[in-house]
């Protein structure tokens, strides 16, 4: 201990020791590990050490008791018990006055004590010095409030119960983090605007009320103080009123709500008062904190914040402040503010109040690095304890460092230094990792502002120039239809999504479109696509969804701060029309730009079903619109990635579909999850599966594409509902409100539908066509398993059975998969009568070819033209029928590809494919289907020029005799 602070304890414990024996009481009985404890403490705390010498008796208690050394279980409820022990000497507002004034000093003096011995760490102080506030509070509102109503009267609401006042604690106070000297904020609130009992105003009682429990609190008497109150934060501070109902708090935020009190609602807690009214209080201010969308504009926000208060610490010398300064406190709660501010309301795991826990969580969901989570962390303590130690000295509210020889020596030894010169250097360490990353977060992104103003563009958007200018300065820039494209810039100037923009959301705009035009012009420079420049092609694009999104400025707010999503928007854009409207219908979708490394590898089916559960785990199990709306986030976000990685070619086409056919499984688990939930609760369990806690009795039968393995971007989904209660005439569910087993399934299926095609605010999942169930849009929509197989034993057409061929369990119980792929086997090895059969599908076939064709002449429609992939497709379906009966291997798999593989394999020796066919018809499959993807991903029909895949066209049509003969000709396409 250096030479000063050992002066200053020696002179203490004389004080003390002269204190004590006056009262006739030795110090004698403290022991050597003890004194070492007391050393350290009072070098440290000034203010420990003259509380100790002036009531010696408080230090005897604190030994006596062991509450010195031991850590409180639970700090609230034991100092609630201390504060109840001292309110029973309460006489009047003197008393309780002097009660509180006595009772914090004790509890202080243990609180520096432990912190100053090591006895404890940073968050058990600031949890101790939070309780503490919290039970003081408390137990003067009681008192106080119990008082004013026996002279007022209690106050009522509009129905006559009886109500009180809220206190709310912000900041520090709020989140449990409170610091040693630290001044409480507080609002006050009450439920309802009325009267008491007698005829009292309620504003005027809990005004009152408020004032009371202010002075008993903060007014400095010889005992000292409780908590200095600042009242500041409520609405329209110090010209506010003192206390505000319910009603009137919504009001302002509502209409006056600013971003600094958004910032300060984050660790709103209520530190006294009825819980319940607290928690109606709380889902009252949550959207006005935790905005629904994505709210990029917070970033903006702190950091106007953030120069305030850098401005402040300039006026007021403040360099060396622990808090306010260059790396303090305040930007390591910044960090994982701005991100609650942005994200808190799609993310209610980050709507907590302490900072550690939501740095934690951040760092979890890789938000913010690992390495950057564990600095702030360490720094945020290390900041924390040199804060206390400040503070302990004099039990002073500052965050100053001591420029005094002693004062640095008190501090480097409170912080476990020899020397300042030791302490500093690590202090400082932390303090530049801190701004560092509050750079990296909050740092001005666009650097790229001064190559767009040198090149005219930022002019020609903010001031344009006469138009011979502006053509030349879009010229220079690299797009060649500049006459399209400046009209198509104006227009957007000049319209009406422009002109209504707010003040802030201007200012956004002006910053952007510049930006855009220089991200844009920059596009492989001189690239035609189609006979257009890709320039041109992709600023129509961009221009187009900015007009979408131009009211709902956050966005705007998100392109300006993140160069990088703005960089792959313009990447995306370039690459696809389809995920430019996709983008513009679903802005949130925006979000999945940060991250080039996710955007552009799509999840495994294990990490889709993990990350859906997350996703819906955040509500309520009863609430199915938010879970509603969360399935369609997660299928827009999810096909997003597939589409991204496909215009990259990072995937391969087979993938592609994979990729949409798990993401679509996965949403039709969980839409048969939410619609079973949702009926047990109402209905309960049927009883044809009562005996069971995992299967439902239900299945979700998939035909076509999702069937098949090979769904596409705008594919819908063909389903056939199946359930287990047959043979149960009179069986009824076992819940509150029986039904029929089949009334259950019957709801159970509409449920699903209703989950999938709904119409949200977030979109529609999938259509769904349900026309190949059993006498199609005319027959049950959920149906038996035996009356499905009676049907398609004894009623269904050859074409439903076609369907057949790609038909599987997507969803729902193992025992009916098992069930309905024993039955599919069995229709489907069925011995047919092979030119019956083909006289079936040949006649089929032309009936789609007229009614499904979309070419034209001089066109080829890729789906439905002769020699196109359904084409291929039935002639599979024709190979499957024809011999599944000789060769079972052939129902093994749904999809063309691996069915055409079999062929290969399994039907050598049979007049139909030989292996190299197959192989053929396989390659041709690929390609027509790679096409397709490729001009889904433009917005464009599969519909291509005649001259175009004929190598393919004719090796399908000569397969198509080979497979059908004569049956399947047709004059007029001869030539074909």
């Amino acid at each position: 201990m250096p030479e000063d602070l050992r002066a200053a304890v020696r002179r203490y414990w004389s004080d003390f020791g002269t204190v004590l024996a006056a009262g006739e009481t030795s110090a004698g009985e403290f022991d050597p590990p003890f004194l070492d404890q007391l050393c350290r403490v009072w070098a440290g705390s000034e203010f420990v050490a003259q509380r100790c010498v002036s009531r010696p008796g408080l230090l005897l208690d604190l030994v006596h008791s062991g509450d010195l050394q031991r850590c409180y279980g639970t700090p609230v409820d034991e100092l609630t018990a201390h504060v109840g022990q001292a309110m029973q000497a309460v006489t009047d507002a003197q008393t309780l006055g002097v009660q509180l004034r006595r009772l914090r000093q004790r509890e202080m003096v243990r609180i520096a004590w432990r912190d100053l011995a090591r006895l404890a760490d940073v968050n058990e102080t600031m949890a101790d010095l939070s309780a503490l506030a919290d039970a003081c509070i408390q137990g003067a509102l009681d008192w106080l409030q119990a008082a004013l109503i026996t002279q007022q009267g209690e106050p009522r609401d509009a129905s006559g119960e009886p109500m009180g006042m809220l206190v709310l604690g912000m900041g520090k106070l709020g989140a449990g983090e409170l610091n040693f000297s630290s001044d409480v904020d507080l609002i006050f609130a009450y439920p309802e605007d009325g009267e008491t009992d007698r005829g009292k105003p309620n504003e005027v009682f809990f005004k009152q009320l408020g004032q009371q429990l202010i002075r008993a609190l903060d007014e400095t008497t010889g005992e000292g103080f409780v908590f200095r109150v600042d009242m500041r934060l409520r609405p329209f501070g110090q010209s506010g009123a003192l206390a505000s109902s319910f009603a009137a708090l919504e009001n302002y935020y509502q209409a006056h709500g600013r971003d600094w009190e958004r910032y300060a609602l984050i660790k709103v807690r209520v530190v006294a008062g009825d819980p319940q009214a607290g928690a109606r209080l709380f889902e009252i201010l949550r959207p006005f904190v935790f905005r629904r969308y994505l709210d990029y504009g917070a970033f903006e926000a702190l950091r106007e914040m953030k120069k305030m208060v850098e401005s402040e610490v300039r006026r007021r010398g403040m360099a060396n402040n622990v808090k306010l300064g260059s790396g303090g406190i305040r930007e390591v709660e910044f960090i994982g503010q701005a991100f609650q501010l942005v994200r808190g309301g799609r993310e209610p795991d980050l709507q907590r109040r302490e900072i550690q826990a939501v740095l934690r969580w951040l760092g979890e969901q890789d938000y913010l690095p690992a390495y950057v989570v564990e600095q702030l962390l360490t720094a945020y303590a290390f900041l924390r304890n040199t804060e206390h130690r400040i503070q302990e000295y004099q039990d002073q509210q500052t965050h100053q460092l001591p420029e005094d020889e002693r004062g640095r020596q008190r501090l480097a030894f409170g912080m476990g230094f020899a020397h300042w010169d030791e302490f500093l250097p690590v202090l400082r360490g932390h303090m530049t990792r801190v701004h560092s990353h509050f750079e990296q977060v909050f740092a001005s992104p666009q650097t790229g502002h001064a190559q767009v103003d040198e090149s005219g563009l930022s002019r020609l958007w903010l001031t344009p120039p006469e138009p011979e200018e502006a053509l030349g300065i879009l010229r220079a820039a690299g797009y060649r239809e500049v006459e399209v494209l400046y009209a198509r810039l104006q227009a957007f100037r000049t319209g009406r999504g422009y002109a209504v923009l707010s003040p802030t959301g201007r200012t956004r705009m002006d910053r952007l479109i510049p930006l855009l035009l220089g991200a844009v012009s920059t596009l492989e420079e001189g690239k035609v696509v189609q006979g257009e420049a890709l320039s041109d092609t992709t600023l129509l694009r961009v221009l187009s969804l900015m007009e979408t999104i131009a009211s709902r400025t956050a966005y705007i707010a998100l392109l300006n701060e993140h160069p990088m999503v703005l960089s792959q928007l313009v990447r995306l854009c370039a690459a696809s029309a389809w995920i430019a409207q996709l983008l513009a219908r679903h802005p949130i979708l925006l979000d999945e730009l940060f991250d080039p490394r996710s955007l552009y590898s799509p999840p495994a089916r294990a990490e889709l079903e993990a990350d859906l559960q997350r996703q819906l785990q955040r509500f309520p199990a009863d609430d199915l619109e938010q879970a509603m709306d969360a399935l369609r986030q997660f299928k827009q976000a999810s096909v997003l990635r597939v589409a991204a990685a496909d215009v990259v070619e990072a995937v391969p086409l087979m993938e592609v579909s994979n990729h949409l056919t798990d993401i679509a499984e996965v949403i039709v688990q969980a839409a048969l999850e939410l619609a079973w939930q949702h009926l047990l609760e109402r209905h309960g369990r049927p009883a044809c599966v009562a005996g069971s806690q995992t299967e439902k009795g239900f299945a979700v039968v998939a035909y076509g594409k999702l069937g098949g393995l090979e769904l596409g971007y705008g594919s819908d989904l063909d389903l056939v509902f199946l359930h287990a209660a047959h043979d149960q005439a009179d069986a009824l569910t076992d819940g509150p409100r029986p039904i029929a087993d089949s009334v259950f399934y019957a709801r159970l299926g509409q449920r699903i539908i209703h989950i999938l095609t709904a119409v949200t605010p977030a979109g529609v999942l999938y259509e769904a066509d349900l026309r190949l169930r059993p006498s199609g849009a005319s027959g049950l929509l959920v149906t038996s398993l035996p009356s499905y197989a009676s049907y398609q034993h004894q009623q269904a057409w050859t074409w439903e059975h076609q369907a057949l061929v790609r038909a599987r369990v997507v969803a729902g119980d193992d025992g009916l998969r098992a069930e309905f792929e024993a039955l599919r086997r069995e229709v489907l090895m069925r011995v047919r009568e092979t030119e019956t059969l083909r006289h079936d599908i040949v006649s089929m076939r032309e009936r789609m070819r007229e009614t499904l064709v979309q070419q034209k002449d001089g066109q080829f429609d890729l789906k439905q033209g002769r020699g196109g992939i359904a084409d291929i497709e039935f002639m599979v379906q024709f190979g499957v029928l024809n011999w599944a009966h000789k060769t079972p291997a052939l129902t093994t798999y749904t999809d063309n590809i691996r069915l055409l593989e079999g062929f290969a394999q399994q039907l050598t020796e049979a007049d139909f494919l030989t292996a190299e066919e197959a192989a053929a018809l396989a390659e041709a499959y690929r390609r027509y289907r790679a096409e397709v993807h490729r001009r889904a991903l433009q917005d464009q029909k599969a519909v291509v020029a005649d001259d175009q895949f004929l190598a393919e066209r004719r090796q399908v049509t000569g397969l198509w005799r080979k497979v059908f003969g004569s049956v399947a000709l047709d004059e007029k396409h001869e030539h074909e």
